[in-house]
């Protein structure tokens, strides 16, 4: 679990990131979880913006993708979704 201060730090960095997935109308899907796992392994923070036409609500994509993913929720910002989960080989990011 990720202590106040260490999501502050997190949203910091995430602040200038641009969404890399997006959810729409199939909602969140296995291939979906796949390919953010990936990305999480790689790049450690990552954006999800939900389009308009998701007929999920917000708070269920997220919660779906960070427990699919294995991930931390770090923030729900409008439409879009900040997830955080540690690399296990590319570790860039030092929590405080």
């Amino acid at each position: 679990m990720l202590t106040g201060k260490q999501k502050r730090y997190l949203r910091s960095l995430a602040h200038h990131l641009n969404p890399i997935f997006q959810v729409g109308k199939a909602g969140v899907n296995d291939n979906l979880i796949i390919q953010i796992r990936e990305a999480l392994e790689a790049r450690e923070l990552i954006k999800v913006s939900i389009l308009q036409n998701c007929d999920q609500d917000k708070d269920e994509v997220a919660e779906e993708l960070s427990k699919g993913a294995d991930a931390e929720l770090v923030q729900i910002i409008g439409k879009t979704i900040v997830l955080y989960k540690e690399s296990e080989e590319n570790k860039e990011i030092s929590l405080p």
